[in-house]
């Protein structure tokens, strides 16, 4: 424990650890967050324990003297320690995991309150389309104004003068203020006899307080939520806080519904979205252990509960479980090493787990609990397959004749459809039919998308945008845009020809981007105003609705184009999921998939319905390849404004290589994606048998190697995204 002098662990890797002096009278301790001096400055840093932060000594009359303790609860011991095992696994710096802790500035100032302001019923002396379209805004919202500015579309200016007026009023609200509290015993559900024998099992692991990886293996639809929400009692009634992981953001409010109906409260939520004093309030009441049940998204992670009992990682497969930059650590693996430390249960719930999850729990690693059938009655959905080179759409159509049919006979019972590409906007690729010229993205190696509804040309690489041009660029030929293939919203037209008379929805991350529009999309379609759903992997991901009795997938060959290496596994799970939404009421569904190669083992397997085949074919396959979970990837990511630069960086590199019996070293070569947001990209893979000491490899081998200020050198290890 300190005593007269702390070593910290600073929020800028570059300045390494630092050490002070302990002033008289102040009392820190290992997780102590504190304000130091650094020159003419302040920061802010962690104290931490000397042998896991190693530096040279600085005799006792050099060191400075630590400022303030801040008034938030020392950072624990169990997550320190997550803290040094994400650093050292995905080779990351100690100060880039701890930002991910301390990630809420205004969450570190003490107790506040603040003015939020809110419509008070009166009217303005002068009506102008701008405060109209303020007043249908902001009915029932509370927020700061440029909060309120920004959810009305309208300039702060605009609601300083409502204000004025008396039109808006100010309320002053506790920032910290406590959350309402969810009841164990609130809305306990019934049970079928495999959830009540599965959920025993979850109680139980709750109730020993030690930790143990479960895999919860259940059909689409089976309630693997409403099983593990008992699990969640426990913890509660125990008064233990929960973590519950979701994939996506736009699953946040339907399952904020279902936990209220259940336990009498919403959670509280972590993700992106959240405006900054909302931040604040979850991350104090966290920390004070106040909060019961957080859902988020994988940066809620790292926040610092106070008295974790519980971990679900839902819809565990996902592959934006992921993170792809900054620190690229995986979620689902983290949040097992999480429960390692804090010896808790985590709970990995999925109707399509991932390899590796089936590999841990078939050597028994993990434990696996199995939920075999729907719940209530409903049957999985019988799939057929619709051979395009067979069944061919008519020119410039890309829905079959079998799959056109359903659709009408669907509208004409009253019931939805819902048709999947995993392609945003109407076409992937935008040319010049005079010339051939394709548009392609300044700043990434990739085309650009066509967005008709948004009447924009978009890169979903980098978020580059564009008006369509008038004439072409290279010819200067007018109106000559011809758009190729199929994107969700040219999916959408063709429905609208097809149905003229059905109400269609387009379900992406572009038209869903946040929760309240998930929720009113919900709302719909539960309530019968969707006739036809059509939209990208978000639809594949928990939505449930009783009415849906057909899916279509449009292309299933799509995702096996591009030579990932996890391909087939990813391809079978969206597939699956997308088909799982089909007949999860009372009627029976069906699935028609619209594919080239009905002969592809994962095609074939999904028309059987048989996931243990496919698999343990493609067990067999990782296994001869060395791929995970027998052999280990990493990625060695080489990036420079310049191109030469990040080229003659990478050879370097390679020129340094360790020669190793158990690592396999490949590259460098330019990356698929090799100008990425004006970064030229080269990399390397690695591919190491479960022997090997990859990071170790790593670490020394880049430790060799100096570069230039401009390039930049990353390091992805278990990566998914090969790009």
């Amino acid at each position: 424990m300190p005593s007269t002098r702390a070593r910290l662990l600073i929020m800028n890797a570059a300045l390494g650890p630092l050490d002070y002096r302990v002033p008289a009278g102040m009392t820190v301790e290992y997780g102590s967050i504190v304000v130091a001096p650094l020159g003419p400055r302040q920061i802010m840093g962690i104290v931490w324990e000397e042998a896991s932060l190693p530096s040279s000594p600085v005799p006792e009359s050099k060191l400075r003297p630590l400022l303030a303790v801040v008034d938030v609860p020392p950072i624990t011991a169990e997550l320190r320690r997550l803290i040094e095992w994400t650093a050292e696994y995905y080779i990351a710096s100690l100060a880039g995991v701890a930002r991910m802790v301390i990630s809420s500035g205004g969450a570190l100032r003490g107790p506040a309150t603040m003015t939020e302001y809110r419509l008070s019923g009166g009217l303005p002396e002068r009506m102008t389309p701008q405060r109209e379209r303020a007043f249908g805004a902001l009915e029932g919202e509370q927020a700061t104004i440029r909060e309120l500015a920004g959810l009305a579309g309208v300039s702060e200016a605009v609601l300083r003068g409502l204000v004025n007026q008396g039109v808006l009023e100010p309320v002053e609200v506790d920032v910290d203020r406590p959350y309402p509290r969810a009841r164990h015993d609130h809305n306990a559900p019934d049970l079928n006899k495999f959830q009540a024998e599965v959920s025993a099992r979850l109680v139980e692991a709750v109730e020993q307080e030690e930790f143990a990886p479960i895999l919860l293996d259940g059909v689409t639809g089976s309630g693997k939520t409403e099983t593990y929400f008992e699990a969640v009692a426990r913890a509660l009634k125990n008064d233990r806080q929960v973590l519950v992981l979701l994939p996506e953001i736009a699953l946040t409010e339907a399952f904020l519904s279902r936990f209220e109906a259940r336990f009498g409260a919403a959670p509280i939520t972590w993700h992106s979205s959240l405006k900054s004093t909302e931040r604040r309030r979850a991350w104090r009441a966290i920390a004070s252990g106040e909060a019961q049940v957080v859902v988020g998204a994988r940066s809620a992670l790292f926040l610092p509960y106070a008295n974790l009992g519980l971990i679900v990682v839902d819809e565990a497969h996902e592959i934006s479980f992921k993170q792809e930059d900054g620190v690229r650590y995986n979620a689902r693996d983290v949040a097992v090493m999480r429960g390692h430390f804090e010896k808790i249960p985590v709970v990995l719930a999925s109707a399509t787990p991932a390899l590796e999850s089936l590999h841990m729990a078939d050597t028994g690693i993990y434990e696996k609990l199995v939920l075999p059938s729907r719940f209530g009655g409903a049957t999985m959905p019988a799939i057929h397959l619709i051979n395009l080179t067979e069944e061919q759409p008519g020119r410039g159509a890309w829905i079959s004749a079998p799959l056109r049919q359903a659709m009408v006979e669907r509208l004409e019972r009253g019931e939805q459809s819902l048709l999947f590409l995993n392609r945003r906007g109407y076409a992937p690729l935008t040319l010049c039919r005079n010339c051939g010229f394709r548009f392609k993205c300044p700043n990434c190696s990739a085309w650009l998308v066509e967005h008709r509804l948004s009447k924009r040309l978009a890169c979903h690489h980098c978020g580059h945008e564009t008006a369509p041009p008038e004439t072409c660029p290279e010819c200067g030929e007018p109106d000559c845009l011809v758009a190729c293939g199929p994107g969700v919203e040219r999916i959408a037209d063709e429905v609208a020809e097809i149905l003229p008379d059905a109400r269609v929805a387009l379900v992406t991350s572009d038209t869903l981007n946040s929760p309240e529009k998930a929720a009113e999309f919900v709302a719909m379609a539960e309530g019968g105003a969707i006739d036809v759903i059509v939209g990208t992997q978000l639809v594949t991901k928990g939505f449930h609705f009783p009415e849906l009795t057909l899916v279509g997938v449009i292309d299933a060959d799509l995702g096996l184009e591009g030579g990932d290496l996890r391909a087939a596994e990813r391809t079978y799970q969206q597939v699956a999921q997308v088909a799982g939404r089909a007949g999860r009421g009372a009627k029976a569904g069906e699935v028609l998939i619209q594919t080239r190669h009905p002969e592809a083992p994962v095609i074939a397997a999904l028309e059987a319905g048989d996931r243990d085949a496919f698999y343990e074919a493609e067990t067999e396959a990782r296994r001869s390849a060395g791929a995970p979970p027998f052999g280990r990837w990493a990625a060695i990511i080489v990036s420079s404004e310049d191109d030469a630069e990040a080229r003659m960086a990478a050879n370097r590199i390679g020129d340094t290589r360790p020669n190793l019996d158990d690592v396999m070293i490949l590259g460098p070569a330019p990356a698929p994606l090799a100008l990425l947001r004006n970064r030229y990209r080269y990399r390397l893979l690695l591919n190491a048998r479960r022997s090997a000491q990859l990071q170790k490899v790593i670490r020394q081998w880049l430790s060799q190697v100096d570069h230039p200020p401009g390039v930049r050198v990353g390091v992805d290890i278990d990566p998914y995204s090969f790009v």
